[in-house]
């Protein structure tokens, strides 16, 4: 890869590509599970972990032994000014999680270093997925989505159909993109209240809607019981609380889907979804 600030342990594979970003140690483990659940899709596309410098070498060899193309980056290129408004501490305190708990290794600034996705020009198509999601059926038909593409915040009402999640979106890399995306990100007192999430929506503002199957957020299961479908969820992803985590604080009431990941991120057999139990009173 000739592209600046970008440095592959391998060519591309493929002229598309599923791509997680993997900022520590954590997330690294989030992305050998999801790995994992891709590749049992059979899909045809190359597999992408951009990683940056706080991820060690040790806790990327199970995703280089996997084959995973491994794409080391850097955090973008903001001021000190942004960066400070979007440190933990400050981010939190001016717009606090109050619907669930971040982990302590949750570090909002990391989020926007996914936006390097657009750099990776040896793809005519991507799509992109937080290490924290798991894919349980072939999701190739995203490619042929236009760019930008991303499902809604949907898990809890309907109000959240106004907001996109950036969990999981489609789109096409381009250096004159991605300039123009740094020239827009970092403005005097700008302040992004959900990270990427909220910088994606306000650069992409008629971003077309996926099915909310394509990005099952985990609180559907406990808040909106009668969205879940088994058969038709095709990516899972456990927003807020992580499934490796220990203790979680919703084990009680999200067993199955922390059960469902902790096979994924085994080698071990991976259980069939007709198998799974509801999420509601049967």
């Amino acid at each position: 890869m000739s592209t600046p600030g970008l440095h592959a342990n391998r060519p591309a594979r493929a002229d598309r590509a599923f791509v997680t970003l993997v900022t520590n140690a954590d997330y690294a483990l989030g992305a050998r599970a999801l790995m994992r659940s891709i590749m049992r899709t059979g899909t045809t596309a190359d597999l992408v972990v951009l990683h940056t410098g706080g991820v060690a070498e040790a806790d990327l060899a199970p995703l280089a032994a996997m084959g995973v193309r491994l794409v080391r980056t850097e955090l973008l290129p903001t001021s000190d000014a942004f960066n400070a408004r979007h440190a933990r501490k400050a981010l939190h305190g001016v717009a606090p999680f109050t619907k669930g708990e971040k982990p302590s290794f949750h570090t909002p600034l990391d989020n926007f270093a996914k936006l390097r996705l657009w750099q990776l020009e040896d793809y005519s198509d991507v799509v992109f997925l937080d290490a924290d999601t798991l894919m349980l059926a072939n999701c190739d038909a995203l490619f042929a989505y236009p760019e930008f593409c991303a499902a809604p915040n949907v898990y809890e009402s309907l109000a959240d159909l106004h907001r996109m999640n950036s969990g999981v979106f489609t789109a096409k890399p381009s250096q004159d993109t991605f300039a123009a995306m740094l020239a827009a990100l970092d403005r005097d007192e700008v302040f992004w209240r959900r990270t990427d999430q909220t910088f994606l929506q306000h650069f992409f503002p008629d971003w077309h809607g996926l099915p909310v199957t394509y990005n099952m957020l985990q609180y559907v299961w406990f808040n909106l019981p009668d969205l879940w479908d088994w058969d038709s969820v095709k990516i899972l992803h456990y927003q807020y609380e992580k499934p490796w985590q220990i203790p979680h604080p919703k084990a009680d009431r999200l067993k199955p889907l922390i059960d469902l990941w902790h096979a994924y991120a085994s080698d071990g057999p991976v259980p069939k979804l007709s198998d799974l139990p509801c999420p509601c009173v049967c």
